[in-house]
Parts: C-alpha cells; sequence; structure tokens
C-alpha cells in the first residue's frame, strides 16, 4: 500500500498541496501576477496562432484551457502554459497537409504519448537530451519563425506561403515588387518601440504594449493596412467550446506518427526546461513525471477546445515569477484573463495589424535564437560542433521531425564514441609502470605465464571485441589470465556476451580466467546472467591479491 501511495504521490499536482493552505496574501500576489501574464500572453497567443497557420482565436483558446490545465495539474509551482514558438513550424506543416482536424489527431496522439512517457516516469531523462542539439534546432526554428513572418513585416501579397524554407524565400523575392511602405513603417515602428521598451522601460510589457500603440495609431490614422479583421473576420467572443472532429475522414493517420512524436519531444522538452528555469529563478522545485502528466492532459483538452499544441513558455512562466506569483492559481488566474479579454474585448482585439504581431514574432524569434550560445558552441569539441550544425540545418532545410530524430541518433554515436574512447582494456605493463603500489609487494614478472589486464570504464557493446583482439595479439596463451574490473561501473548484455566468448575461448587454449575486484553489482548481473557458474565462484575475487596468489599457485602447478 506504501508503494502504491509513493507512486501516486509523484502525480499529485503541486496546486493540490497549495490550495490546502491557500490564504487572502496568496491570491492578492498571485491576481496581481495572473493579469500581468494574461495581457502579456494575448498577443504572443495570437500571433503564434496566426504563424501556425490557423485563426488567431485557436492561440487565445490555446492559452485559456490548456494554460488552465498546466497550472491546474502540473508539477511546477509558477510555471504558465499555452501556445510557444517550437511549435510553429510543425503545426504549420501539418496543417498544410491534413487541416486541422490532423492537427487535432496528431496533438491527441500526442497528448497520449505524454502521457505515457509520465507512467513510465521518464521525465527525468531531459538531462540526457545534448545542448548542442537543443540549441541547433531551437536556432533553426527562430529562423523559420523570422522568415515566415517577412511577408506580413513588409506588406507582400503572397497568396500561401511555401512551409519549405528555400521555396518560401523564393516567394518572398518574387513577391517583393508588392511591397507595402505602410505595412513596413507600422512594423518597424512596432519592432522599434519594442525594443525602446525593453531597454528603458522594461517594467512594461514589451509585447502588449507595442501592439496597442500600434493599434491605436494605425485606427487613429486610419493607415490602410491589413489587420486581423481584414484576413480573418472579427474574432468571436464566444468562448471555447469542446467539439469532436470526424477522424474517419483522414485515411492516412499512421503518417502523422512521427510529427505526434515530435509534438511531445517538444512538449516534454520545453515544459521542463520552463519549471527549470522558474526553479532556478524562485527556488522552488517541480515533479518532472507530475509536469508531463500535466502536458498530456493539457495538450489533449486543447484541441477538443479548438486549440492547438502548447507547452510550458519560458518566457510567460518568468514573467509570473518576475510580477510576484506564489502558487499555480497564478497560471489559472492568467487562463481566465484571457478568457474575460476574449469574452469582452473581442472587437477591439480584431483592430490588430498583422505588422504588429509580426514584429511581436520577430523580436520572439531573436530571443529564441540565443545567438550567442549557438556562436560559443563552436568552443566546443568537434563532435558537439558536428550535432549542432546537422541539426539546425535539417530543421530548417528539411524537417523539424527529421532533425529531432537524426540528431538524437548522432548525440547516441557520439555519446558511445566517447565512451569506447574511455572505456578500454589495459595491458599489465601499464598497471605496472603507472600504480606498481597497488601490487601489494608481488612484482608481476616473477609470476610466469601469467597475464594481466584491467577494463577501464563500462563494458558495453563499443569496447566488446576488445579482450578477444588482446588473445589474438599475445604470442603464446598464458596459463593464467587475470581480468581486472574495479573500474567497470555496468556492463550490458553485449559486454556479458563478449565475457563468455573470452571465457571459451580462455578455456580452449587452456587458460585459467580469473576476475579480479568485481563489484557487488556487477557480481550480481554476473550472476543473473550465469557467469558466476561458467567461470566458477572460486576464480572471482574481490582483492586483486587474492587473485595475484590464486595465479601464482597455479602458474607452478600448486593449484590444479
Amino acid at each position: 500500500m506504501h508503494k502504491v501511495n509513493s507512486f501516486w504521490q509523484e502525480f499529485l499536482p503541486k496546486s493540490w498541496k497549495f490550495l490546502k493552505k491557500y490564504n487572502f496574501s496568496f491570491f492578492k500576489s498571485d491576481l496581481i501576477a495572473g493579469i500581468t501574464v494574461g495581457v502579456v500572453a494575448l498577443p504572443l497567443a495570437m500571433a503564434f496562432g496566426i504563424a501556425s497557420g490557423v485563426t488567431p482565436e485557436r492561440g487565445i483558446y490555446t492559452a485559456i484551457i490548456a494554460g488552465f490545465l498546466i497550472s491546474l495539474l502540473g508539477g511546477s509551482r509558477l510555471q504558465i502554459g499555452g501556445p510557444t514558438g517550437a511549435f510553429v513550424v510543425i503545426i504549420y506543416d501539418v496543417v498544410q497537409r491534413m487541416g486541422y482536424d490532423g492537427l487535432i489527431l496528431v496533438t491527441f496522439i500526442a497528448g497520449l504519448i505524454l502521457l505515457i512517457a509520465a507512467l513510465c516516469r521518464i521525465g527525468s531523462w531531459i538531462k540526457f537530451i545534448p545542448y548542442p542539439l537543443i540549441t541547433g534546432f531551437t536556432t533553426g526554428i527562430a529562423l523559420i519563425i523570422f522568415s515566415s513572418q517577412v511577408k506580413d513585416f513588409l506588406g507582400l501579397h503572397i497568396d500561401t506561403l511555401p512551409a519549405s524554407f528555400i521555396p518560401k524565400w523564393g516567394a518572398i523575392f518574387s513577391a517583393m515588387p508588392t511591397f507595402d511602405p505602410a505595412t513596413f513603417l507600422v512594423a518597424l515602428g512596432t519592432l522599434s518601440l519594442i525594443l525602446i521598451v525593453r531597454k528603458f522601460f522594461p517594467i512594461l510589457p514589451w509585447g502588449i504594449t507595442a501592439v496597442v500603440v500600434a493599434t491605436a495609431v494605425t485606427a487613429g490614422f486610419h493607415i490602410p493596412i491589413e489587420t486581423i479583421y481584414s484576413r480573418f473576420g472579427e474574432i468571436s467572443r464566444a468562448p471555447p467550446i469542446p467539439s469532436w472532429p470526424d477522424f474517419s475522414q483522414i485515411s492516412n493517420w499512421r503518417s502523422l506518427i512521427p510529427d505526434a512524436i515530435t509534438i511531445a519531444f517538444l512538449a516534454g522538452i520545453e515544459s521542463l526546461l520552463s519549471a527549470i528555469v522558474a526553479d532556478g529563478m524562485a527556488g522552488t522545485r517541480h515533479k518532472s513525471n507530475c509536469e508531463l502528466m500535466a502536458q498530456g492532459f493539457a495538450n489533449i483538452g486543447s484541441v477538443i477546445f479548438g486549440g492547438i499544441p502548447a507547452t510550458g513558455a519560458i518566457a510567460r512562466t518568468a514573467t509570473n515569477v518576475k510580477t510576484g506569483a506564489k502558487t499555480p492559481v497564478a497560471g489559472m488566474i492568467h487562463a481566465i484573463t484571457l478568457l474575460l479579454i476574449l469574452l469582452l474585448f473581442a472587437p477591439l482585439v480584431s483592430k490588430i495589424p498583422l505588422a504588429a504581431l509580426s514584429a511581436v514574432l520577430m523580436m520572439v524569434a531573436w530571443n529564441m535564437s540565443e545567438l550567442h550560445h549557438f556562436r560559443h558552441l563552436f568552443k566546443a569539441p568537434p563532435g558537439d560542433v558536428a550535432i549542432l550544425l546537422i541539426t539546425f540545418a535539417l530543421t530548417v532545410l528539411v524537417d523539424l521531425t527529421v532533425a529531432v530524430e537524426i540528431g538524437m541518433v548522432l548525440a547516441a554515436f557520439l555519446f558511445m564514441k566517447r565512451m569506447g574512447d574511455i572505456s578500454g582494456v589495459v595491458s599489465n605493463a601499464f598497471i605496472e609502470k603507472h600504480e606498481p603500489e597497488e601490487h601489494l609487494g608481488l612484482h608481476l614478472p616473477s609470476i610466469p605465464k601469467v597475464e594481466i589486464y584491467e577494463i577501464t570504464g563500462p563494458y558495453f557493446f563499443g569496447i566488446a571485441d576488445s579482450l578477444i583482439d588482446v588473445l589474438r595479439n599475445l604470442e603464446l596463451p598464458p596459463k593464467v589470465f587475470i581480468l581486472r574490473m574495479r573500474k567497470v561501473p555496468i556492463i550490458d548484455a553485449t559486454g556479458m556476451h563478449a565475457l563468455e566468448d573470452f571465457y571459451d575461448t580462455c578455456r580452449r587454449q587452456g587458460t585459467t580466467l580469473l576476475l579480479s575486484e568485481v563489484k557487488p553489482s556487477l557480481l550480481k548481473s554476473l550472476r543473473k546472467f550465469d557467469m558466476i557458474k561458467k567461470i566458477g565462484e572460486k576464480n572471482i575475487f574481490f582483492h586483486f591479491r587474492e587473485a595475484l596468489e590464486s595465479a601464482s599457485k597455479i602458474s607452478t602447478g600448486d593449484v590444479k
């Protein structure tokens, strides 16, 4: 019973902990932070919706539904959830290929993957994703977002902007004769105002401040540029309503599985990184698997209510912390604030110029790119630089899904290569030269027909053939072969199989194999694989001196 309770305790939301002792002091802080973040989130939610190839309402619905569920069910005290730039590329591609119903199915599957990942306790695995890979696809996404906004920033007339990077820029250059000076000036003015607010008035939310000013100027001076209303119609005041699409209309749903895995992967990474940022700023500690569980439910809930994929938003989470949020209630208030804005001020929101939102997204792209980190990584080892550049190039030129898949495979190969570099088989000559004090008074050359080698590091498939190579390189087979294993923390199935083959080879040529300094954990693995029975317990030692004494007796014929 205790184990069952402990298991489910891991998935108990942070909100439950604080709601039990919630008070007015907490509420005052959460109310101010929640309203502030809600106002900050409005232009971002609409901009991400438009950039993803859907209507701005869907971005707002996502921030409302997913934002509320992530705060209610999540494992982070101060996490703010909603649509983010990380999803723009993959969402746009899915919507172009399969329509919004296809996106619903992809996100639904991604939500299920996140739930399974949480139950399997994969949340703590975030630390195994290499930083160059994350930086590579994040910078690539930033470049794609920037490219997608050039059209609205310059006021170009392009019916459908291609999803692929090179055709997209081809269409942009072809449409340059349609450049609209008025649109460009509004966009440039909005971007300039964002930079001024960020530098001189950091207390103000730069996104909503710049958008409000741009909207007021555009409407006040009747500047003839494209707005949310002119492209999408007036934003509906209706709240998000649940609906269920007809999945039977989607014939090739299996082709969406890779996209679903990518969305789940991005949601997991972004949310846990955001939770780590919140922990660092506020001194809190999140529950990673609980957070993944919340992300799964939030993504499923988002698309059922007409939204798009969601995850933890680092910038909005940081704003939440800086404005004094105390509990997850702040995130719920942020979602309610967005709902009230939708219900009360939808006609005003419809007047926002698209040029202003494109400027906001260009600022988001710049923040995402983290060019200083990208450049700094060129000082890393060549393997890391290769992963960075390949992931970046594949993200931009091919596909985000392919970039993540190949990036992870390359990272795994690089890791195995490095493990192989630090693991190996060291000869007795090396041991004598570098560690004579460990021989405990027994001079190795005085023991005839004995070879001593040591495995340094994990014994896995990367170095599995090393032992056989040692035997092949010996002129005559020794009478005793001592294999020191004091530096072997783990051994995998391939390593175990190689050790078994090595034992069989030793036996065929009349060599006695002794294992020295076998750790208890390693001994347990050997026993489970039946290697103890095969080698013989009398030939396995915890101390090197004992192994040397046994080898001496065997080589001189004192022991058969």
